[in-house]
């Protein structure tokens, strides 16, 4: 019996030793779950560190890769070694140099604070290689070989026969294209990524895609057969009808790397072997949508069997490879589905489906009729004050799908273009329509959704809804402004506003280092960043020397640091600093005696504006000067240009910098600040960016911040801020103490503010504050989108505010948190979590009369500066018990806070006496 109770003892111990031991998973190959075709030739490693205990931390950790998963433990290519480091985030690969096209597998194991052993090595992960150099590609440019419809430009088909004659151990597509492309292989899909090969400075950065296609491959014949659009390349881009931007002609570009299960190998390549033809796509087009003649189709066209004697050859072209790189950001892919909520009947006769939210994507349908119908699909955003579809806030986009039916049964969907819409008119069915058969899809990158975040008020959490919405919407690829009229551009000004924001709902990291890279080629030699990026703006000649704009062109300096906050990425850093230098360096030049005042500026674009029917305010419209504003961006983006130099090390750099801060600041004060701290413009945006950026002395900031709040009141508590002063209000407040008054600006309900439009029914934020006014009439069509994502910069505020989750800008990636909420406004309610490349972090408070319950989650390997809202130490509980029986300190204290410094794990803490 003794022996029998001594085993059990044995088993209880050894069951406990092991659940208390750390496990590793969630391994990121440059932030990537197995990527597949790296140009990168020093990869980052990361991995996440699950514990059931509090308070643990990594000590070492031990890598190893392998070109055979089955070896790995061999560790061939890298053997790290146990490495004495808490570094688990973009920790360098360190092993032999990477060869093209290859797979490497590698494993990780860590030692942690809580024992003596190493953890379990990891599951296996991987990463691929692609093509690394232009001299690695064998393939050639082809374009087809017919004569071309240059009116409706129907998009080619292009394909190619081959054999293989044993059997496929693995094999790997390399494609991209002078336009866009669809593969297929064998009559099947090749990945499930859509519009590839994405949109980028064509000329300078041309993205291929690399797919794992050992599954598609028969042994003996096959065939490839890829569809062509003119997508972005050299479709209707900006305004006045510009077509061709970066050239004029479709091309394609790829090949397929083979292994044999014997060890052998070959490629097929496109040559002039390939055949070419058009089939039912007659038309397609970013801005004016698709025509699709299912009449058209060429059946089994992909297959090995199909007939194709009576297409035309392929031209070959001399386009070179030197523009070539490996995609490196999450492709477009398919998303959320929804059915129309409502079948609507207009005033005029016409059938619209409702479904419910404003999207971007299409809309996929089940349809029966005789060969030659003609169904057509208009989108468009909203319904007018009568209920018809509003289509002028397309201006010159058509947003059609038109089908021409085969006759019989078919389902049916767009292939080579988008839209942004709520509403779609369906034109040429006849009788009933059952909503059954619609379904809208959604498409965005494939940007990881990362923050949620809900409070006790509906409203707000509509708020937040519509902030998420308007990202997928607009994170196609590139950060649009707008999804649905005739422009869908990268601004600059939208993107940098929203980055921080962004980076909580979104994992956007790869996202925005994409990007950059096009902000790096597309800047001018003189250092001006352009407004659009990818920039199709300046494709027309330039008279004027190109400029830059505050704000906007800042963008080169304020996104890379703000993805360093947020995911601890210094390489965005190092890659971006000559761009961002640059563009610091023409500010320096274009400013005089260190005051930016000439030339255009964009400025608090779109802020309020009176207007026939506004609120009767005792204030009029809020204008700020340009240039004052101008000067604000200037002093921010040199403060982050001294960040940025000191993370890297560049001295001198870091000691010009904070020299050159110092004079801007003075230049402001003497041109736009009266000695007694009055600034030439009485509006919140100016006082917001001159008390967020340092811009006033220390001891004329707490007058400023009492003409702000007398500002806020003269409006009735409504903001009247736009695009550059808004993300930055209600943070302005609360810095100085204010957080009542950013509250009651949050919980506004009427014009100007974040909750009218929803209670107006958005379902994703506006591009004005008043883009549909209160009469349901609409701003002027020119200019009104209602998917525009720039005032959803409020999330930044709401997340590190009202949750009160933080990045530390001396630990950041939320190596360490802080979290600091700050219940007001009536709220009783709020929780938020992060997915960190850690793990969770987590923010969650209850109020209850006097009581508050508070639960915070850090991750395992991070640690946390917490304030509990509470009186005293003596107050707070942690599950029950006393800070002290709970084993914590408080570190300090402030008012109405207990402020903690803790590690890892989850906490309870109540308070009371509030």
């Amino acid at each position: 019996m003794k022996k029998c109770l001594s085993l059990f003892a044995l088993l209880q111990l050894i069951s406990t030793w092991s659940l208390a031991q750390s496990s590793v998973q969630q391994l990121l190959t440059e932030n990537r779950v197995n990527p597949i075709g790296l140009d990168v030739t020093i990869p980052r490693l990361s991995w996440q560190l699950i514990a059931t205990k509090q308070n643990v931390r990594q000590t070492a950790y031990e890598v190893r890769v392998n070109t055979d998963a089955a070896s790995i433990a061999k560790g061939a290519v890298w053997q790290s070694g146990r490495v004495a480091s808490d570094q688990s985030v973009h920790v360098l690969y360190a092993g032999t140099a990477l060869k093209p096209g290859q797979r490497y597998f590698w494993q990780v194991r860590i030692w942690d604070n809580t024992a003596t052993k190493p953890s379990a090595w990891s599951p296996v992960a991987y990463w691929q290689t692609g093509l690394l150099t232009a001299g690695n590609w064998k393939a050639k440019w082809i374009e087809p070989g017919y004569v071309e419809d240059t009116v409706n430009r129907p998009s080619p088909l292009m394909r190619k026969v081959f054999a293989t004659p044993k059997k496929v151990r693995s094999a790997t597509l390399s494609i991209t294209a002078h336009g866009l492309y669809e593969a297929q292989i064998n009559g099947k899909r090749v990945g499930d990524a859509y519009l590839t090969p994405g949109w980028t400075s064509y000329n300078n950065h041309l993205q291929y895609q690399t797919y794992d296609v050992t599954n598609l491959i028969n042994q003996g014949q096959n065939a490839i057969g890829v569809s062509l659009a003119s997508g972005w390349y050299r479709g209707r881009l900006v305004w006045e009808n510009q077509r061709n931007m970066y050239g004029k002609n479709l091309a394609l570009v790829g090949q397929l790397a083979i292994t044999y299960t014997d060890g052998s190998s070959e490629t097929v390549i496109t040559d002039e072997s390939w055949k070419s033809s058009t089939g039912p796509v007659r038309f397609a087009e970013i801005y004016d949508g698709e025509i699709y003649d299912s009449r058209l189709e060429k059946a089994g066209w992909t297959t090995a069997g199909y007939a194709d004697s009576d297409w035309s050859g392929v031209m070959t072209k001399p386009f070179g490879y030197t523009n070539l790189v490996a995609n490196y950001n999450e492709l477009v892919g398919q998303h959320e589905t929804r059915k129309p909520v409502k079948v609507i009947t207009t005033p005029k006769g016409e059938t619209v489906l409702d479904f419910g939210q404003n999207l971007v994507g299409w809309v996929k349908f089940k349809v029966t009729g005789k060969a030659g119908d003609k169904i057509v699909l208009s989108h468009v955003e909203m319904l007018d004050k009568f209920g018809n579809p509003y289509f002028e806030n397309l201006r010159t986009a058509k947003a059609l799908a038109t089908y021409l039916l085969k006759g019989g049964t078919e389902t049916l969907e767009p292939h080579f273009t988008f839209f942004g819409f709520r509403y779609v008119q369906i034109n040429g069915l006849t009788g009933p329509i059952n909503p059954a058969d619609f379904t809208a899809i959604t498409l965005y990158s494939d940007i990881p959704k990362t923050g949620e975040f809900t409070t006790s008020n509906a409203l707000v959490n509509q708020l937040q809804s519509n902030i998420q919405w308007g990202q997928r919407g607009n994170f196609l690829d590139v950060p649009t402004d707008c999804p649905q009229r005739d422009e869908r551009l990268g601004w600059t000004g939208d993107a940098e506003v929203f980055s921080r924001t962004a980076a909580f709902n979104f994992g956007v990291n790869n996202f925005f280092a994409k990007w950059l890279k096009d902000v790096t080629a597309d800047q001018f030699s003189n250092g001006a960043v352009p407004f659009i990026i990818p920039d199709v703006l300046n494709k027309r000649p330039v008279k004027d020397e190109p400029a830059g704009a505050a704000g906007w062109s800042d963008a080169s300096i304020i996104i890379p640091w703000n993805m360093y906050l947020a995911y601890g990425d210094r390489r965005i850093v190092e890659q971006q600093y000559a761009t961002m230098k640059a563009y610091e360096g023409y500010m320096e030049r274009v400013a005089k005696n260190d005051l930016w005042s000439e030339g255009f500026q964009f400025g608090d674009w779109l802020s309020y504006v009176t207007t026939e029917g506004s609120p009767a305010f005792e204030a009029k419209s809020a204008f700020t000067d340009n240039h004052l504003v101008a000067q604000c961006f200037y002093a921010y983006s040199t403060d982050l240009m001294r960040k940025a130099a000191m993370l890297l090390g560049k001295t001198e750099d870091v000691t010009h910098y904070a020299a050159l801060l110092e004079r801007i600041k003075k230049a402001f004060q003497n041109a736009y600040m009266t000695p007694s701290g009055r600034l030439i413009s009485d509006t919140q945006t100016a006082y917001v960016l001159a008390l967020q950026f340092d811009m006033i002395p220390e001891n004329l900031r707490p007058q400023a911040v009492d003409r702000l709040v007398d500002n806020v009141k003269k409006y009735n508590n409504h903001l009247t801020t736009g695009f550059l002063g808004t993300p930055f209000l209600c943070h302005v407040l609360t810095r100085f103490g204010r957080t009542d008054v950013a509250y009651k600006l949050l919980l506004q309900e009427t014009y100007p503010s974040w909750l009218y439009p929803v209670k107006m029914g958005a379902t994703t934020i506006w591009e004005r504050w008043d883009s549909m006014k209160p009469d349901s009439t609409f701003q002027s069509p020119s200019m009104t989108s209602f998917n525009h994502y720039a005032y959803g910069a409020v999330g930044d505020w709401m997340y590190r505010t009202i949750t009160g989750i933080d990045t530390d800008e001396t630990d950041p990636g939320y190596k360490h948190t802080i979290i600091k909420p700050q219940p007001g406004g009536g709220l009783t309610s709020a929780s938020a979590s992060l997915q960190t490349y850690y793990g969770t972090v987590r923010s969650s408070w209850k109020k209850e009369a006097d009581k508050l319950s508070f639960t915070v989650e850090i991750p395992a390997n991070t640690t946390a500066t917490i304030y509990v809202p509470a009186k005293n130490a003596e107050a707070v509980l942690e599950s029950g018990k006393s800070l002290s029986a709970a084993g914590l300190t408080a570190a300090g204290s402030g008012p109405g806070y207990v402020v903690l410094k803790i590690g890892s794990g989850v906490y309870n803490f109540t308070s009371s006496g509030l």
